[in-house]
């Protein structure tokens, strides 16, 4: 089989190509406006890793991790990453990824992408437990990017997860996806599920200036926009926009954005409802509710990434909301992940924050979703924190923090009920 195959290739299925790549050949395939680019299958990770024992040295190296000691993940990581560093790239393997790159064009921009054989699963996203590189130009480059993803697949934090959720790792391996990166104008993500309700009448949309890595890291606020199945916009709020991500000659940064654009609409209502019935299409698509990366450019809007939205609960809110009938409070445990400010049983009040309330019998459902689109849910809860680092030609966006979360069994998440007893 092929090391090197275009990324709408017919046979590109998650064996293949991994998930990101299946899904991204899906939508291809489908004549959904994915950027051009061509994937390195498992074929060329497997070859690698079988060059010089490599893989019997990574098998025994993890099967000495122990669950409950997290140090133990991270010492064979350190081990495997230096193996990986140390280890070349077999001749013809490296002859078919410079060819794919130069049949690009002549030092075009590519994202190189981590795709792992057990990721975007509608069961188990495994988001962001693998790397991506942005920005990356030239051969050699693009080499070591591809290079990098492979070591990615045993992170500390990827070895964690594949052992808490039971996945085999002598059954695991990774493709690469090489894609000509959007010089975006602007950028986002949108669900075509409430990922906090479950409610399907709407498709939330979160959008910024510049790239997409300062929403998907939550370093920005971006506007947000409910939009019905038919294109209205029912809701929408413009948010802070205080930093953008933009392309460098060495990679990526994070700059300021002009106050005059930060109060701004990135997009109109004819831009929203576009982008609500790509989203739409998507789902039909799949069969199933989706998370879709977008980024647009000259007016026109390119799918750069969807996958399956997991954990999602069919129930509403209010079925679970049983401080109704007692007195309760709801707060935060984890300020960084979810909503950074204390939350009621009661209607959120406008102007300010939301007060503490007991023995209430209102609704805190419009509140709840208001702070959740502004400040959780476009900073990746569902699937994961990212989080961009420099990383000489390129820059590398990691996950962190919860993981493949999903709304608790019993609130929001990282929401902490409380009884209120006298």
């Amino acid at each position: 089989m092929s090391v090197v195959v275009p990324l709408d290739a017919a046979d590109a299925d998650l064996a293949l190509v991994g998930g990101k790549g299946a899904s991204l050949a899906r939508l291809a395939g489908a004549g959904l406006p994915v950027p051009p680019g061509f994937d390195v299958t498992t074929v060329a990770y497997r070859d690698f890793a079988a060059t010089g024992g490599l893989q019997e040295r990574i098998l025994a190296a993890v099967a000495e991790v122990e669950p409950d000691r997290p140090e133990t993940a991270q010492a064979a990581s350190e081990k495997i990453q230096q193996w990986f560093a140390e280890s070349p790239v077999p001749a013809e393997i490296a002859e078919a990824i410079r060819a794919a790159y130069a049949g690009m064009g002549e030092d075009v921009a590519v994202a190189v992408r981590s795709s792992a054989t057990a990721e975007d699963l509608p069961e188990m996203s495994f988001a962001g437990q693998q790397d991506t590189y942005l920005n990356i130009r030239g051969e050699t480059a693009v080499l070591d990017a591809v290079r990098r993803c492979w070591a990615s697949l045993w992170t500390a934090r990827a070895i964690d997860y594949r052992l808490r959720n039971q996945v085999a790792d002598d059954e695991v391996a990774l493709a690469v996806v090489v894609q000509e990166l959007v010089p975006a104008e602007a950028a986002g993500v949108l669900f075509t599920r409430d990922p906090v309700t479950g409610a399907g009448e709407d498709v939330l949309v979160n959008a910024a200036w510049g790239l997409g890595e300062s929403i998907v890291g939550g370093q920005v606020t971006p506007d947000t926009y409910a939009v019905s199945r038919d294109g209205q916009v029912r809701e929408q709020a413009v948010g802070d926009k205080a930093v953008m991500t933009v392309r460098t000659a060495e990679g990526t940064r994070e700059e300021p954005v002009p106050e005059q654009r930060r109060g701004v609409p990135v997009l109109s209502p004819a831009q929203a409802g576009e982008l609500a019935a790509l989203g739409v299409r998507i789902e039909e698509l799949y069969g199933s509710p989706m998370d879709v990366e977008w980024a647009a450019r000259d007016g026109r809007f390119w799918v750069v990434q969807a996958r399956p939205i997991t954990g999602l609960r069919d129930r509403p809110v209010e079925t679970w909301n049983d401080s109704l009938g007692g007195d309760y409070l709801w707060t935060c445990a984890n300020l960084g992940e979810a909503i950074p400010s204390v939350m009621t049983s009661s209607r959120c009040p406008r102007p300010g924050p939301p007060r503490i309330r007991s023995g209430s019998t209102g609704s805190w459902r419009g509140c709840v979703r208001r702070r959740i689109r502004r400040s959780c849910w476009h900073g990746r809860n569902a699937r994961g924190m990212r989080r961009g680092r420099g990383c000489g030609r390129g820059t590398r966006a990691r996950s962190g923090g919860c993981g493949a979360g999903s709304p608790g069994p019993r609130g929001p998440p990282g929401a902490v009920r409380r009884r209120v007893r006298s």
